[in-house]
């Protein structure tokens, strides 16, 4: 038996990996799996280049627990270590099996999905384990070791009597961490980082039901069987070339991925690139509601079917981590912090891959199939609107497939919407107004006078479109967008011609007086205009600017400090040509008239949704008493 001290450059290597190594303590299982794929992995590698005389079989890695005896197996049918190369991959950290087999096979071992995080990734077992032995028998003619290390720097190593090829690890699990001893946890472990592994991984046995025999009677049970329990799908839909997979292929994976998911995705992006980095994986689109909710189903990042994070920011483009599904890439390291990642230039490179290639499948999906991308759009906008924001080269992109809806149920690109109203909607400047919308029954009189004009109007309701609207206007020449209400139609796209008013100028002045007198001046700026005659008398305007930046603000941004503390200011628009605003003028006593102008500002109040509480039952009542 030999004993002898470990090859570390500390002189207590265990506290360190305790303590500082890995932030989650449930990641040694991860790594042992890890470690155990790797070297099945390469024994296949080795058998297929004709370099290790055995049998690869179809191995599996088994994992078991000794509740009474505290301990944990992990078990694999891989190639397995002599005691020297226990010596020098176990006992001297400072070396890395994988990288070293990767480097002595780099032509061809290139494809066979090694991880190469051998080494300091076996330590992590002593997070939850005071004890760790190795039994390990080589897939060479070589005796068979067995290490023992209790999680000091000693240990000891001498000769097994093993005779199966392969490694088994056992974990003796320290007080405190008997939470690895539960069947549940150990489940939701592999669950949650193995599920994928390249390797089948039983856990326990389950029993299956087999077909009766023919002679069988009706009420005999059917008889069953114990079959080996795998937890895992060693060949997940992402593994696979996009021309082996069917519709259906993709929506189940969908399941498996996320199976508390009851809503089919929109439709899905297959990942598949090998240069400059390596980089494969299916996103997919759910169905986005308006409110932008952090979603619990996020993308998963793995590396060669090891699960890292789903904490994908700085990997992904901050607009796509609102999609799902998943991406593996061997150029990930497994081990790192967020800033090392959102550094790293071969992360940055896939970031704006995976924006390009998202790009491509909007824009193809919306040539293909246009009537279908239509009926997706309110669905998907949150993202493409989001993007279009964030990514300089997506808003570049977007110009082909991005989508702005009439209030008509109409979709045009910008392209097609600019051809369209052009020749109505250009104003005395020469400026183009896009009239838009963001609540079709709330503005539905503003909207009709647009439409009486022969004017388009959109529907943009996300909560990002201001943003949007502010980025159009700073990259498009010459245009401008304009909510319905936020002027009278006439003042939205102005004309040469201005429409004369029925009032001189005394009365102008008479009736100027009478409102500032009756109306509320902190709440409402009093505008006289001359309109057509059929134009409603009292209207309520909220100006583009100010409405917009508080909508900014409260989505974040908006470059105003306070704006959205500013107290509601509203413009009063008075048509001096409508004969109620005579009417008024020509009432003899003071107290008719401010009766008629507090009806008529409630009326107009009441068509912006304004009109609320005790000052809603009050014109009710005032409304009873006139009828009566």
């Amino acid at each position: 038996m030999a004993k002898g001290n470990i090859n570390v450059s500390v002189e207590n290597i265990f506290p360190l990996i305790k303590k500082f190594l890995y932030s989650d303590h449930e990641i040694f299982l991860r790594e042992l799996i890890s470690n155990a794929t790797d070297a099945t992995l390469k024994l296949k590698h080795l058998t297929s280049i004709g370099e290790a005389k055995t049998e690869y079989g179809n191995p599996i890695i088994e994992v078991k627990i000794d509740k009474e005896g505290k301990k944990l197996h992990i078990i694999d049918q891989g190639l397995g270590m002599t005691a020297e190369e226990v010596e020098k991959y176990i006992n001297q950290v400072a070396f890395s099996g994988a990288e070293e087999f990767l480097d002595k096979y780099k032509d061809s071992a290139k494809d066979s999905g090694i991880i190469g995080h051998f080494g300091l990734g076996f330590y992590s077992a002593f997070m939850v384990a005071d004890k760790v032995e190795i039994i390990t028998k080589s897939f060479k003619d070589e005796p068979a070791a067995h290490w023992v290390c209790d999680g000091s720097p000693e240990f000891t190593l001498e000769e097994a009597d093993k005779t199966e090829r392969g490694t088994e690890i056992i974990l003796h699990i320290s007080e405190g961490e008997e939470e690895f001893l539960e069947d549940s946890k150990i489940r939701e472990l592999l669950v949650k980082y193995n599920k994928f592994m390249p390797i089948p991984i039983k856990f326990g046995t389950k029993t299956e039901t087999l077909p009766k025999p023919e002679d069988a009677k009706e009420d005999d049970p059917a008889p069953t069987k114990e079959v080996d329990n795998i937890i895992n799908n060693p060949n997940p839909a992402w593994t696979k070339q996009p021309t082996e997979l069917e519709e259906d292929d993709y929506k189940n994976f969908y399941r498996e991925l996320y199976p508390m998911q009851f809503e089919e995705p929109l439709f899905n992006i297959h990942l598949n690139v090998d240069y400059p980095f390596n980089l494969t994986g299916i996103l997919y689109f759910p169905k986005l509601s308006n409110d932008m909710q952090i979603q619990k189903d996020k993308i998963q990042l793995y590396q060669n079917q090891v699960f890292v994070t789903d904490n994908v920011e700085g990997i992904v483009p901050e607009f796509l981590t609102m999609l799902r599904g998943v991406i593996d890439s061997p150029d990930i390291p497994l081990n790192v912090s967020r800033s090392y990642l959102q550094a790293d230039g071969a992360v940055k490179k896939i970031s704006s891959y995976i924006t390009r290639k998202v790009a491509d499948k909007l824009k193809s999906l919306f040539n293909s199939n246009r009537e279908d991308f239509e009926a997706k759009w309110n669905d998907i906008k949150i993202v493409i609107e989001y993007g279009m924001l964030s990514e300089e080269k997506f808003f570049e992109k977007a110009e082909a497939f991005a989508l702005y809806p009439t209030v008509d149920g109409k979709y045009y690109t910008y392209d097609e919407l600019y051809n369209a109203i052009k020749a109505k909607q250009t104003d005395k400047d020469d400026k183009l107004i896009i009239l838009y919308a963001s609540n079709q029954d709330e503005q539905h009189s503003y909207i009709e006078a647009a439409k009486d004009k022969g004017y388009e109007v959109l529907l943009l309701d996300s909560p990002i479109v201001s943003h949007l609207m502010q980025k159009l206007e700073g990259s498009k020449e010459n245009i401008s967008f304009a909510r319905v209400d936020a002027d009278h139609i006439d003042k939205l796209i102005q004309k040469e011609e201005n429409t004369i008013s029925k009032l001189d100028e005394d009365q102008q002045k008479q009736l100027d007086e009478l409102l500032k007198e009756v109306i509320p001046s902190e709440k409402f700026m009093v505008q006289l205009e001359a309109m057509d005659s059929n134009a409603t008398p009292f209207m309520i305007t909220q100006p583009e600017f100010m409405r917009r930046m508080k909508e900014m603000q409260q989505t974040g941004g908006g470059g105003m400090f306070g704006m959205g503390n500013m107290p509601e200011m509203y413009n009063l628009i008075v048509n001096t040509n409508h004969n109620l605003i005579s009417d008024i003028l020509n009432t003899e006593t003071k107290e008719d008239k401010e009766r008629l102008i507090n009806q008529s500002l409630d009326l107009a109040r009441l068509s912006q949704g304004l009109l609320k509480g005790k000052e809603l039952s009050d014109f009710i009542k005032r409304s009873y008493d006139m009828i009566k």
